[in-house]
């Protein structure tokens, strides 16, 4: 694994356009088809709100395929969909073909939808065992859980199945994620996350505390790809304390 790369915007504004690049960077770099994960949360809405506005000339859609790291057991046009909030807030706006878009149905049963899911990701992606990634997006919750994986359910990150069902701890609600073997098989990963609230297990993790491996956004190591963690100043604010 290469090390990991921490860069840390000031602004909300200033990250979104900095991740842009990267991403814009990535893409231009493949040629042909490119396949990447996207993550849910509040960060990650503002960036596809970003999206949504840029040229068709910025980014080629017919080239991307979208995919999710993990998905509330929710049918897509519900309130709680990681799907749902990425249509309404890109895919509506911007030319993609439908094949293109590979979304987890979360309206099955959690079981059979994870199964499907993977599948999906054997059917569509490069892969030996594992399916890879040219890039998964990952949030982190200030609890230190990234796709569906929660601390108190840090085991699934190890299962051998590619998708798994998640609990979440608090409201009980079933979702469908990826475990960390097709995370840590991506050639690029990258954290997005803004946000004070974030402060605290982001110092831990990436300054590797002895208490960090309690976190499954610990877990995040690439085998062979990069690891990017992408901060604005309120998410860093901890680290630059350190400092």
């Amino acid at each position: 694994m290469a090390k990991p790369v921490t860069r840390i915007f000031d602004t909300e504004d200033k990250l979104v356009k900095g991740f842009t690049a990267y991403f814009c960077k990535l893409l231009n770099k493949k040629n042909g088809g490119f396949n990447v994960a996207l993550s849910g949360g509040s960060t990650p809405k503002i960036w596809l709100e970003y999206l949504s506005n840029l040229k068709e000339t910025i980014i080629n859609w017919k080239r991307i395929h979208l995919f999710w790291g993990d998905e509330r057991c929710v049918p897509p046009d519900h309130v709680d969909s990681n799907y749902g909030m990425t249509k309404s807030c890109l895919l509506d706006q911007i030319d993609i073909p439908k094949k293109n878009v590979h979304r987890i149905k979360g309206e099955l049963d959690p079981g059979k939808a994870a199964t499907a899911y993977a599948r999906e990701l054997r059917d569509h992606l490069p892969h030996g065992e594992v399916p890879t990634f040219d890039l998964i997006i990952l949030g982190m919750g200030d609890d230190g859980h990234t796709a569906s994986i929660f601390p108190y359910e840090i085991d699934l990150w190890n299962f051998d199945e590619n998708c798994v069902v998640a609990t979440h701890p608090v409201s009980g609600q079933k979702r469908v994620s990826f475990t960390g073997r097709v995370i840590n098989n991506a050639h690029s990963v990258a954290f997005l996350i803004n946000g004070r609230n974030k402060a605290q297990k982001v110092k831990e993790i990436i300054n590797n505390e002895s208490n960090a491996s309690n976190y499954p956004a610990s877990l995040v190591k690439p085998y062979k790809g990069e690891l990017f963690w992408f901060l604005d100043a309120d998410a860093a604010s901890r680290l630059r304390n350190d400092q």
